[in-house]
Formats: C-alpha cells, sequence, structure tokens
C-alpha cells in the first residue's frame, strides 16, 4: 500500500507517547484518512518504556499485524536510545527518526549506526514554556507533523483543540499551552 505511512512512538509510562499516537490517529481520521493506532503494553507503571503505532492511508488499511517497517520513528524520551534500537525497521533512503533532546543532532547520532534523516527537538522544554510539565507529548505531534506532513498542522491544531476542549474544558490554560507547544515544534522542526 503506497500511501500508507506508519508512526511508531518511543516513550516512558507517563510521558503521553499513546494520547500522542490516538490524537495524530484521530486527527487524520477527521482529515479523510483511513487509521490504525495502538499501543504496544509491557509492564503499566510510571516510566517503564511504552511503544505506540500509528498507520495512517488514503485508502482501507487491511493488515493487521505489528508495524515492523515505520516511515518515521519519534522518540519523546532520548534516554531509551541507551537500551532500545529505536531505529529498527527504519529505511534509511525516506525515514526520519525524530528525537525530543536538548542535545545537538551529532550528538544523537553518535548513539545511533543508522544513516537517515534525524531531526532534534527539545520537546519537554517546549513543553514546560507553554504548559508548565515537561510532558513533551503534544509538542512531538507538532514536530512529527513538521517533519513527515502525515497531515496539515491546522487541521491537527483544530482536531487538537476540538478533544482538549472536551477533557480540559474548565482549564483553558492547559488548552492554550498543547496548542501552542504543538505549533511551536512544527514551526521549529520545519526550519530544519
Amino acid at each position: 500500500m503506497k500511501s500508507m505511512k506508519e508512526i511508531r512512538w518511543h516513550g516512558r509510562g507517563g510521558q503521553g507517547a499513546k494520547t500522542a499516537a490516538m490524537l495524530i490517529g484521530e486527527a487524520a481520521i477527521n482529515a479523510g484518512k483511513f487509521v490504525q493506532a495502538f499501543p504496544e503494553y509491557g509492564p503499566e507503571r510510571m516510566g517503564a518504556p511504552v511503544a505506540c503505532y500509528d498507520r495512517i492511508a488514503d485508502e482501507e488499511i487491511t493488515i493487521h499485524s505489528p508495524v515492523l517497517h515505520p516511515s518515521a520513528v519519534v522518540v519523546l524520551d532520548e534516554t531509551l536510545m541507551d537500551s532500545i534500537d529505536v531505529t529498527k525497521g527504519l529505511p534509511e533512503k525516506d525515514g526520519v527518526l525524530i528525537v525530543n533532546t536538548p542535545f545537538a543532532k551529532e550528538e544523537v547520532t553518535k548513539k545511533i549506526t543508522w544513516k537517515g534523516k534525524v531531526v532534534v527537538i527539545d520537546a519537554s522544554k517546549i513543553a514546560q514554556e507553554t504548559i508548565g510539565k515537561p510532558i513533551p507529548n503534544t509538542p512531538m505531534m507538532g514536530a512529527l507533523v513538521g517533519a513527515t506532513k502525515i497531515i496539515d498542522i491546522e487541521h491537527l491544531i483544530e482536531d487538537t483543540k476540538t478533544k482538549l476542549e472536551k477533557k480540559f474544558r474548565s482549564k483553558p490554560e492547559i488548552i492554550d499551552g498543547n496548542l501552542k507547544a504543538i505549533r511551536a515544534a512544527y514551526e521549529e522542526v520545519s526550519k530544519q
């Protein structure tokens, strides 16, 4: 299926990897795409490594298997790169690795043998500045869209706003902060 893009998310429990994968999936559905979004669970505890996946396509997705060859990998916690091969199955030719880190791209590429496109962004800093907490999931959604153009950024922001308004209607600062985080990360990555 040529139009299908597969995304693998790596994070730790509590960083919002599952929420980000689900929000990206829901935004893609509302943009008229076909989607699968699902987590892979191990021990469910704060700080434990987690992986989540998205499949997004222009036509019906008929496969129901693990994502083995993602076109993009999003890493919410760069320390996972010390123990997990986050680039496994990621093609060097047209794949992209997006890493939340305060370090330069050169520092990140020292940790991997993979030679494809690497995008770095300090999503935790963006989250701290916009939301007040260093939870990197929403900025990493913006970074993913900036690096892949998998869906339109305005559609992602509007769809996420609708979802957040249902959950945080009495806390507009959380809604506004998350939307600012998405846009700031998108704009930063779009310049790379």
